[in-house]
């Protein structure tokens, strides 16, 4: 399936800034809280340096391949850029200076490997703490039992500072069922830095997808990742 042309891009993305400014209001906040991340995964370099000229705030990226070829091809245009996939460890070094945040941080051994990579760059690497909400198996993320000493352990790192959560709930859940799941990582997210933990500022609260991303927003999400419908379905055989 073809990617959405600039046209099609530039409605979709208005369309959904009016939804996202609507859900917003309708929780009584402000709708410039919440920042736009247009998930760029298997989108061609071309594409997304056209989409980097609409209201889009910053781009996600699920892989490292891609990250290195759109950021050093300047397809960002300047925008900030993240990583939201799984990180390996060995692909760390390539991440740092390229994603000024890693949104999917999830364990002590990518915690002590990004620790040890950012020190040696001599820079501090922003990230966010991902939850797995739904205790899905398929799915990354520590448990919400499981946040606390991984939170610990990164507020004590010097090259490490956290921002915020991250988190994919389970999907094929009614609307009450996924607003609870989205309300619960709102809580953990206010808990969280209710710790006072130096290197802590949860500012990042990133959750919502294409499908549920106004029901994020109604219970706190400050950045929603949004691909699908602003560049239209993926074709995943252009990634080898």
């Amino acid at each position: 399936m073809a990617e959405k042309n600039l046209e099609q891009m530039r409605e979709a993305v208005a369309a959904i800034r009016e939804r996202m400014a609507a859900a917003a209001r309708e929780a009584g906040r402000d709708p410039a809280e919440v920042k736009l991340c247009a998930a760029c995964k298997t989108r061609s370099a071309e594409t997304i340096a056209l989409s980097a000229g609409l209201d889009i705030d910053l781009f996600g990226e699920n892989h490292v391949q891609e990250l290195c070829a759109n950021f050093d091809a300047g397809a960002y245009c300047g925008k900030p850029s993240h990583f939201i996939g799984h990180l390996q460890t060995n692909k760390i070094k390539k991440v740092l200076g390229r994603a000024c945040v890693i949104e999917s941080v999830d364990s002590l051994h990518l915690l002590d490997a990004i620790e040890k990579e950012a020190g040696k760059a001599n820079l501090v690497q922003d990230i966010l703490l991902e939850v797995n909400i739904g205790a899905e198996e398929s799915k990354s993320g520590v448990s919400p039992e499981e946040l606390w000493p991984l939170l610990e352990s990164a507020a004590a790192r010097e090259h490490i500072r956290v921002r915020g959560l991250m988190a994919i709930p389970p999907v094929n859940t009614n609307d009450a069922e996924n607003r609870a799941y989205l309300a619960r990582v709102r809580r953990l997210f206010v808990q969280a830095g209710e710790k006072g933990y130096p290197n802590v500022s949860m500012e990042i609260l990133s959750m919502g997808m294409s499908g549920d991303y106004e029901n994020a927003i109604r219970e706190g999400a400050t950045l929603v990742r949004i691909g699908t419908a602003i560049y239209g379905e993926r074709d995943y055989g252009r990634k080898g």
